[in-house]
């Protein structure tokens, strides 16, 4: 099993480490082939795409035909955008539907970890869909690669000190885990490409990345509706005595991919490492990843997440290993409890006087209708919410404040967010479309008027 510890040669690792190393942080041949007039990106920069937040797909529903007649695959991308915390502005949600509606294919789809995902984009309209995504102040940096990738929480819009310093934290621990790169800014957004003496340094990722994806998601004391057992890093905010933040319960090793076939690949539920302070938090965060970074298998891709490290070294060994990084002790983990899994949906108080309300689409994917249908609705409340939405990560729900307390709209008498009958059955109407979902696999909107929508999603 090849590691960093091991040696700086890359003889024994996966042919992806070397495409990393020789990638010069991520650029390649991206920025030349952008120039070329052809449909498809080169196999290396295919690999090196995922990093940026694209992933170089073909049409799968022309893709009989193309066989059928001999011709090549009708290639085209898919864009994700990565999304902390699920919290999401109307205008970057108003900013992705055009995007999707220029140059996709009219979809736009939320996706169980909080992120936009645009498909069907062509090559030559790339570029212009990241800088219009990068005006929306959002980016597609880390929504694929060997990097940590989107940053989830819990949707609530609870308007309090202890969800501010939630969010607070979120955002720091963002900025420490973003690649450095000047990469992104070169290739998408036409940046200086600054000539030093100095070379570019990655303090974090250095020159191969991390082995493999790395996921993280905070949850709030008692409330798992983001799944914390199920990622490599899961983070649990804890509440104290006046109802500030008063540290975080951290857990690692958790993952539900396995592949069939493969004994050597399985589930595994994330354990308890330790109880950090809040100003700890993002040093922490960034240990855990840098020992993934230098212990995890570069050699084979199907056992390169951080539950295989810590199956195979112990966790003992792996706490250890952090404790020596970090510039502090690390106190035992606190036990936790769980309330039953609220998926946030219908109205709720939101601590400003005002409401929230979760809503269930149908479906995931949003698509243009002429004047009709949910997307109009979706652009709609995403306007009339000022304040934005939060995407859930159970079923992508979407939370979001939208009115304050009114004798027109009280909480015992909801404007349709579930009919009666339908609860009855056990599957909720959806707000935006008015359907009944067919499968439990939907999305959640939360609107507000006071904070960002959210994102929310169910695994």
């Amino acid at each position: 099993m090849a590691n960093l510890s091991d040696s700086t040669s890359l003889e024994g690792f996966s042919r992806n480490e070397s495409v990393k190393a020789a990638s010069n942080h991520l650029r390649g041949l991206i920025k030349e082939e952008l120039l070329e007039d052809t449909p498809a990106f080169g196999d290396d920069s295919e690999q090196l795409l995922k990093f940026h937040g694209i992933y170089q797909q073909d049409d799968r529903d022309r893709r009989k035909e193309a066989r059928a007649r001999g011709l090549d695959k009708h290639h085209q991308l898919m864009i994700r955008t990565r999304i902390p915390g699920g919290v999401v502005s109307p205008d970057a949600y108003i900013a992705h539907d055009e995007i999707s509606r220029r140059w996709a294919n009219n979809t736009l789809r939320v996706t169980t970890r909080q992120d936009f995902q645009l498909h069907g984009v062509l090559k030559g309209d790339i570029k212009k869909s990241i800088r219009a995504i990068n005006d929306a102040l959002l980016t597609t940096l880390g929504g694929c690669g060997d990097v940590e990738r989107n940053i989830m929480c819990c949707p609530e819009p609870l308007d309090d000190e202890f969800h501010a310093q939630v969010q607070q934290s979120i955002s720091a621990m963002v900025k420490e885990l973003t690649p450095r790169t000047a990469a992104y800014h070169e290739i998408w957004l036409d940046g200086e490409v600054v000539k030093s003496s100095e070379p570019e340094v990655e303090s974090l990722y250095r020159e191969q990345y991390l082995p493999r994806k790395f996921k993280t998601t905070v949850a709030l004391e008692g409330d798992n509706c983001v799944d914390i057992y199920a990622h490599d890093l899961a983070i649990v905010a804890m509440r104290g005595a006046d109802g500030s933040l008063r540290g975080f319960n951290v857990l690692v090793g958790g993952g539900l991919g396995r592949t069939h076939n493969k004994p050597e690949t399985f589930v595994a539920v994330a354990v308890p490492l330790a109880f950090v302070k809040p100003e700890q938090i993002v040093e922490l965060a960034r240990e855990v990843v840098a020992v993934q970074r230098d212990y995890g298998d570069r050699s084979n891709r199907r056992h390169a997440r951080l539950k295989y490290t810590i199956a195979d070294r112990g966790l003992d060994w792996f706490r250890d290993e952090v404790a020596k990084r970090v510039g502090f002790e690390l106190q035992p983990p606190e036990s936790l409890a769980w309330k039953p899994v609220d998926d946030h949906l219908g109205w709720h108080e939101q601590g400003d006087g005002k409401l929230y309300l979760g809503i269930y689409p149908a479906s995931p994917r949003s698509a243009a209708r002429p004047a009709r249908g949910r997307r109009l609705r979706a652009r709609t409340r995403g306007r009339a919410a000022g304040g934005g939405s939060r995407a859930r990560s159970r079923s992508a729900a979407f939370t979001s404040p939208l009115v304050g307390k009114s004798k027109a709209m009280p909480r015992e008498q909801p404007a349709r967010p579930f009919r009666k009958a339908r609860a009855e059955r056990g599957a909720p109407e959806c707000v935006v479309c008015s359907r009944r979902p067919a499968a439990a696999r939907g999305r959640t909107w939360a609107t507000s008027a006071s904070s960002a929508p959210r994102l929310a999603s169910t695994t």
